[in-house]
C-alpha cells in the first residue's frame, strides 16, 4: 500500500502525469488487483474540499486513469475541487460488473481518507465517458452500498454521489433497449451483425454476452444487465446528473467503416433522451447536452462546479 499520510500542502507526487499536474498521490491501492490503483490531486484549502473522480472509459477493455484531459483537471483544481482517476479491472480477465465493483471500493476508499486529506465525504462526484459514463450512473442510482456490518472499515463507508457528470454513456445495457431502440438506427442497409465486436477470440453475439458477464445463460445475463441499467436503477431520491452526446436525436447514420458505425450506436442520444424522460417523470435533475440543444449547462466541468460549489 502506499503511503498515503496527508501532504502538508499544495500539489505533491513523484512523477508528473499526462495530465500536466503532479498528483499529491499516485498509484494510491485501493484494492488487491494491480488495476485498484488511483491518482489524487488535493487542494491546498482551510476548509475541507470537494472530490471529482474521473472513471475512465473504453469499452471495459481498455483504457486508464491517464486519460484524464488536463484542460478538465486543471480546471476543477483551479476551482477548489481536489480530482482523482481511477483504474479498474478489464472485462478481457474479470466478468462484469467487477468494474462497477472497483469503482465503488475506490470512492469508499477515498472516503475513508476523508480527514487525512482535507475532503468533504458529502460532496463527492464522479465523471466519466462511454464505460466509465455508465458505471458513473450505477453508483448514482444505486441505493448507499456500504456494509455497515462490514469488519472492513472501506466496506463501511457510504457510494452515494452528490452528482454525475457522463459523456456518451449506455443508460441500458438490456438486449429490449437495443432491439427497440438501437436497432431500428441501423437502416435496412446495414447489418445488424455491425454492432458485434470480437470478444476474447469469440464472435458469437450470444456467447459473448455470457463471457462479458460471466454468466452461463442468457437469463443469468438478463438478470445481472438489468442491475445494471441506470433506466432500471433511478429512483426520485437520486442525484443530479448532466449528460452529453456528440449528436442530435434525428442525426443521420455516419458513413464509413463498421467500427465507425458501432462507435455511433452505442454512444447514441438516444440513451440520453429515454433517461431524461424518466428522470423527469421522477422529479430527479438530468441535464441533456448535444449539438442544438440548449442545454442549461457549458460543460461537465461547468455542472461540476456548480453542484459541488453550491452554498460556498
Amino acid at each position: 500500500m502506499n503511503d498515503t499520510s496527508p501532504p502538508t500542502g499544495g500539489f505533491f507526487g513523484n512523477g508528473k502525469s499526462k495530465s500536466g499536474r503532479k498528483p499529491s498521490f499516485e498509484n494510491v491501492k485501493y484494492g488487491k488487483d494491480e488495476r485498484n490503483i488511483f491518482d489524487i490531486w488535493l487542494v491546498e484549502s482551510e476548509e475541507p474540499t470537494p472530490l471529482a473522480v474521473y472513471i475512465h472509459g473504453g469499452g471495459f477493455k481498455s483504457g486508464s486513469k491517464e486519460k484524464l484531459k488536463p484542460e478538465k483537471l486543471n480546471a476543477l483544481l483551479d476551482a477548489g475541487i481536489s480530482v482523482a482517476a481511477i483504474n479498474y479491472r478489464f472485462v478481457t480477465t474479470d466478468p462484469l460488473p467487477t468494474a462497477h465493483h472497483d469503482a465503488k471500493r475506490a470512492i469508499q476508499f477515498m472516503r475513508s481518507k476523508a480527514d487525512e486529506w482535507n475532503i468533504d465525504s458529502k460532496r463527492v462526484a464522479a465523471f466519466g465517458g462511454s464505460a466509465g459514463a455508465q458505471i458513473c450512473m450505477w453508483l448514482a442510482y444505486n441505493d448507499d452500498m456500504a456494509d455497515t456490518t462490514s469488519d472492513d472499515p472501506v466496506e463501511r463507508e457510504s457510494t452515494r454521489l452528490l452528482c454525475v457528470a457522463t459523456a456518451g454513456g449506455q443508460t441500458s445495457a438490456e438486449r429490449e433497449f437495443y432491439i427497440e431502440n438501437i436497432l431500428p438506427l441501423l437502416g435496412e442497409d446495414v447489418p445488424v451483425e455491425v454492432l458485434v465486436k470480437s470478444f476474447n477470440g469469440e464472435n458469437d453475439p450470444e456467447k459473448i454476452r455470457m463471457k462479458m458477464w460471466g454468466a452461463d445463460t442468457l437469463e443469468e445475463v438478463d438478470g445481472t444487465t438489468k442491475q445494471c441499467s441506470a433506466l432500471r436503477l433511478i429512483s426520485p431520491d437520486d442525484p443530479p446528473i448532466f449528460m452529453s452526446y456528440g449528436m442530435s436525436p434525428d442525426a443521420k447514420k455516419p458513413s464509413g467503416d463498421k467500427d465507425r458505425v458501432r462507435g455511433w450506436l452505442i454512444h447514441h442520444v438516444v440513451f440520453g433522451t429515454k433517461l431524461k424522460e424518466k428522470a423527469d417523470e421522477l422529479g430527479v435533475e438530468a441535464d441533456l447536452s448535444y449539438p442544438g440543444s440548449g442545454s442549461k449547462y457549458s460543460s461537465d466541468v461547468a455542472f461540476l462546479r456548480d453542484k459541488l460549489l453550491e452554498g460556498k
